[in-house]
């Protein structure tokens, strides 16, 4: 009898901490539901705007590799224009050379007569 009367104080101390204790576990499974549906939304709508987010960087590096190939067309055409001009500066040099011996030769004709 002092057994049961033992076993039933401690039943009645405990019965609160076994309360407690349940009601954590409650809170604790409402939680991690609210967690998971919330968690499962924000996946879907996150996998949407990385997906988004990666088609758009896969647009703008496909993009970048296409101006780095017109740039280096451009750049090879720049230096081919820029060789012409340098002939083109030079042929025109050589042409009022002899344009001005042709005209200097000719004074010192007249002058001869």
């Amino acid at each position: 009898m002092v057994e049961s009367v033992k076993l039933c104080d401690l039943e009645l101390t405990l019965k609160p901490f076994y309360q407690r204790a349940s009601e954590a576990e409650d809170r604790l499974s409402r939680l991690e539901a609210a967690f998971n549906s919330r968690k499962d939304t924000g996946n879907e709508e996150e996998s949407k705007v990385i997906n988004d987010l990666q088609s758009k960087l896969k647009d703008a590096n496909a993009e970048l590799i296409s101006e780095k190939e017109k740039v280096q067309m451009l750049a090879a055409e720049n230096e081919k224009l820029q060789n012409r001009i340098i002939h083109l500066v030079r042929a025109l040099k050589d042409a009022d050379l002899k344009l001005e011996q042709v005209s200097a030769g000719e004074q010192l004709e007249s002058l001869k007569l």
